[in-house]
Parts: structure tokens; sequence; C-alpha cells
């Protein structure tokens, strides 16, 4: 509908990055949506242009420029207000892409995004940027809907204090805060109430969930926590580090079918040398011993890894070290990501980078031996029955949804079924997953 027909100021809202930028982007909309205003797709013309953007990678902040410049084309009067980490960290790479004036908002305040986002009067060179470092509480976000999705993203944590070496989050995001046990409850009440069938419990650095709150505690007592509260619900757990996996989380994970049998692991090198240069806390050998655990004690379990290709002073032994381990490890898949310099981190001043070309070999043998582990991981459960929560009817006219250990299943069936859990065979391996059958 047009604005000048509804009287209504049309917003569009647009997300780059990670779980968190997500959940925080649905928390704008949740606002907005008790407003008065029109709520546009990003392509569409509008009056207001929200911008979450990221900057894990050179290629996310490359992104954000991009979306920035689309939204000026498509109403070079709009009131355009870019958030999320480019923002926190490149506030004056932004402010030179356009003559117009932006509104600038920091990790820090997007709790007054929405209010800045309606304000009457024009941006000029407006910069919500504070102390992100020394942040001491979690911004505080509630998400009413998290828009058509079977599954919800329920942020509990912020921040992180590793400062690996390549990695530019702790200075966008600050220090690790966490969400107070009785708010995340209550927010994981909305989701169920709302209809999600499934929450992912989400955070910069999640496994320090509880560490900063007095009193102590930590992911897995929020987990019993969650459990205790019996909602119609399936939990999943996004990334944790190697050492925040222990034996009582999994001994949890394992007795409670409402905790999915999924982790998703960094590992980033599997060579002693690069690692300790990334300032990764661990061995390989903990990295393998955690895998081997986490199977034993859930043998259907998923497990992903994340691997970083390319850091300075990574030679042929080093890939092959990491390319070996993961051979030889009983993991579902593999998010290869090749090196990029992030200014102001110290691996940006590194000597030995390593060149393109060789990194793009190394990248391609990767994600190569990642298509291999999944078709194994699918293959190893044909013949099986998994609860498959269905998330659409594809194109082709089947259901489509994932297993417990994260399995994408088509099969034929009623689109009364989408965001049903739904009794499945596994029966036949496709190009993108599994074709299965109602049992």
């Amino acid at each position: 509908m047009n604005s000048k027909i509804s009287g209504k100021k049309t917003i569009a809202v647009t997300t780059l990055g990670c779980k968190v930028n997500q959940f925080e982007s649905a928390a704008f909309l949740s606002e907005l949506g008790q407003r008065e205003v029109e709520l546009v797709p990003f392509s569409s013309p509008a009056e207001v242009y929200i911008i979450n953007t990221c900057a894990v990678t050179a290629k996310a902040g490359a992104q954000s420029r991009q979306l920035i410049r689309q939204a000026l084309r498509a109403n070079p009067e709009a009131r355009l207000i870019v958030t999320g980490c480019y923002a926190q960290i490149a506030a004056q790479d932004i402010l030179e892409i356009a003559d117009c004036p932006i509104c600038i908002v920091g990790n820090d305040s997007k709790h007054r995004l929405v209010e800045v986002a309606l304000a009457d009067r024009h941006c000029d060179l407006e910069m919500h940027l504070g102390n992100i470092g020394g942040r001491k509480e979690i911004n505080p976000l509630t998400v009413t809907s998290f828009g058509a999705r079977t599954r919800a993203y329920l942020k509990v944590q912020d921040g992180c204090n590793s400062f690996c070496s390549y990695c530019i989050v702790p200075y966008t995001r600050g220090r690790s805060r966490s969400l107070a046990p009785d708010q995340v409850l209550a927010q994981a009440e909305i989701f169920a109430e709302q209809g999600y069938k499934e929450q992912v419990l989400t955070g910069i650095h999640l496994g320090h969930y509880g560490h900063d709150l007095a009193p102590r505690t930590n992911l897995r007592e929020l987990l019993a926590r969650l459990l205790a509260r019996n909602l119609p619900v399936r939990y999943r757990l996004s990334s944790l580090e190697p050492t925040e996996i222990t034996d009582e989380l999994l001994i949890l994970m394992a007795e409670s079918a409402a905790v999915m049998p999924y982790l998703h692991i960094p590992l980033q090198s599997g060579d002693d040398r690069i690692l300790k240069k990334m300032n990764r806390r661990y061995p390989a050998a903990t990295f393998a011993k955690v895998v081997a655990d986490s199977v034993v004690r859930l043998p259907d379990i998923a497990i992903g890894v994340d691997v970083l290709v390319g850091f300075p002073g990574e030679d042929e032994a080093a890939f092959r070290n990491t390319y070996n381990l993961l051979e030889s490890l009983p993991v579902s898949y593999l998010h290869v990501f090749p090196y990029s310099k992030r200014p102001g981190t110290p691996a940006a001043e590194m000597a030995d980078q390593v060149a393109k070309a060789v990194k793009e070999e190394r990248v391609a043998l990767l994600r190569d031996l990642h298509h291999k582990k999944r078709t194994a991981f699918y293959q190893s459960h044909l013949g099986s029955t998994r609860q498959i929560l269905v998330e659409r009817r594809k194109p082709g006219r089947l259901l489509k949804g994932y297993s417990e250990n994260y399995i994408p299943v088509s099969f034929a069936g009623d689109s009364a079924l989408v965001n049903q859990l739904v009794t499945v065979r596994l029966e036949e391996l496709t190009d993108d997953g599994v074709l299965g059958r109602i049992v």
C-alpha cells in the first residue's frame, strides 16, 4: 500500500550476519509492528531504511556498504539508519559513502534504534556510538514475533572476551554479557506462545553464558531451567567452543528429548602452532577428544565445524594437519572460510600472509571433504525414522524440514503439516539432503 494512501511511514529493514543480528532485527520489527508504520521489503522504496550490518569478514563489510548504496539509490531522501558491527568499527567509512547524512547506531545502543528511526528530525551526522568495550549489561531487547519461520533464535548472551588474533568481534560487540535467566525464560515462553516449535539458544560467545551474572550460572543450568518449564519446544545450541562442551552438558543433552543432538564446534585449525598464533586456547587433541566424547554420549549427533583456511604462517604441513584431523573425525559437515585481513586485529599485521591462490586451493580441498562427510552422515541414517519439523513446501511440491540431528528431509504430505513435527522414514539420498516417507 502506498504510504500517501495509508498515511503510515514506510520502513524497510535488512540484516546481514549472525543469529544474534537476526534476533536483534526481529526485536526492531517487533517494536515497529506496535507503531503506526508500514513495513515494506528492503527492495521497495521506503521513507526509512534500517540496515543491520556485519563485519566478521571483509566480504561482509563490502556487502554492508553495498546495501547502504542500494537504499540511497532507492530513495536519496530517506532516513537511513545503519547499525551492527560494521557501523561500530567503520562509522567514518559509512559517512563517506554518501553526501546525505546517515544515522549510525552502535551495538550498545540498539535498544534505542526504533526511537532513532522514527524521530521527526532529519539525520544530521547523527552518531549513537558509546563505549562498547565498557558496556556491562546486555541490551534489553524483546521479540514478539520472529517472522514466518518455524525456528526462532533466542539471544541469551552478547560480546566476547577471547580476542582471537584474527577476529574483530570483541571490538564491535564488547565484553561478554548475559541475559538474566528469568528474562531468557520469559522470551522462550513468548516464542512458545507464538507457535515456534524450535528455539536456538544463541550468543556471540554462548559458552560464556552466565559467567558475568550474580549468582554465577552457566549454559547447562540455563538449559535445565528451560526444560523444567516443559514448553512444547525443542532446543538447539548455536556455536560452542571445544573447551565449553562438558560431560555435564552432554549428559543433559543425552537425557532430554527436547535438546537436539547437534553441536557446532569451531576448530579453525588442526595445527597446534597455528592455533597458538590464532590465540585459540586448546590443542588439536582437545578438539578431537571433545568430538569423540560427544559421539559416545550422543551416537546420532550431528557435529558441524568451522575451519579458517590460510591464516598467516599456515604452511603445507599445517594445512595437512588440519585436513588429516578433520578427515579422521566423525564430524558431519564443515563451514570453510578463507582467512581475510580485518584491520585492527593482530593477525592483520602478521608476516607470512598466505597467497590468495593457495588459500583458494586449500578451501576447495576442504569443501570437497565437507561434501564427503555430509554425504556419509546422511547415508548412515538411511532406514531410520526421525522427527521432522516441517518448515515449508518446496517448489517441487514436496514438504521440507529438518530432523533432530539437522538432516534436511523432503517428503510428500499435506500443507497442514507445515510447522508440525512429523515422523518420517529416511529412504534415499538427494542432491540437497534426504528423501523420506511419512510413517
